[in-house]
């Protein structure tokens, strides 16, 4: 068992192809233990795919996945998951006419393996409800627990996806465009929620939104066509010409 200090997810030469069409080509990339590392690139870099490649949702055509020092390239998603890989998964029907709390307390007790218990059983069990409101409170969703979650606004929505996957107790969360749909008051809100998750968590997310990025990401991996075009810390990653360049045509379409 590796200790949270030296867990690392990390890839070598991952590659994806369909046919003629590489999604990605050979991505080497090492995410450390509590970073908020964001991966960014104009469409069809192949940011979803790495995801999906990382999670299990895709079978590489070459290369590897570690986490720590495990290479976990063959494991299905649920294997990973109780590793402690967790992508955030839309709200679908199962909780969406529960309330925030019950939805929260379900993800926990699946967690913990009483997802066989009958549910009122389970809510009577004082700390999986502390646990609960205690990670509604990290969220700031503290105020919605009796809301239905189909009735939260979308941001609160994203917010609860949030802390559905929270539950799982991630080391990695996977945030694939978190405030997509968002207005942008609302999206500042949600990453300034993300960047107070606790430093034992490493959130590695796709977004579009520069701005969003260069305020919250401590590193920034640049995708264009499958690759890596470029890594660094905000400050690197905005003075590279050749990242300027990329986002130049999309900059003067905007």
């Amino acid at each position: 068992m590796h200790s949270q200090t030296n867990t690392t997810l990390r890839t070598e030469g991952l590659s994806k192809q369909w046919g003629a069409f590489k999604a990605n080509s050979d991505v080497s990339l090492t995410f450390t233990p509590g970073s908020r590392h964001a991966l960014i690139g104009p469409n069809g870099a192949g940011k979803t795919t790495f995801i999906n490649l990382l999670t299990g949702a895709f079978s590489p055509t070459s290369g590897k996945v570690f986490f720590g020092d495990e290479d976990i390239t063959g494991l299905a998603q649920h294997q990973r998951v109780k590793r402690g890989m967790t992508r955030t998964f839309q709200i679908n029907t199962l909780f969406s006419e529960l309330t925030v709390l019950e939805s929260v307390i379900l993800a926990i007790s699946e967690r913990c393996g009483m997802h066989f218990v009958w549910y009122k059983t389970v809510a009577n069990q004082k700390n999986v409800i502390d646990e609960a409101m205690a990670l509604l409170a990290t969220l700031k969703l503290d105020n919605e627990v009796n809301s239905i979650t189909r009735n939260l606004p979308y941001g609160k929505q994203r917010l609860m996806e949030i802390a559905l996957a929270l539950a799982t107790k991630p080391k990695i969360l996977l945030l694939d465009e978190p405030a997509a749909g968002i207005p942008s008051a609302e999206s500042q809100e949600l990453f300034e929620v993300i960047s107070q998750l606790p430093r034992d968590v490493t959130v590695v997310f796709i977004e579009h939104d520069m701005g969003l990025v260069f305020r919250f990401a401590e590193r920034i991996t640049v995708l264009v066509g499958g690759k890596v075009l470029t890594e660094g810390t905000p400050e690197e990653v905005s003075a590279d010409p050749r990242v300027k360049e990329v986002y130049l045509g999309e900059a003067e379409h905007a």
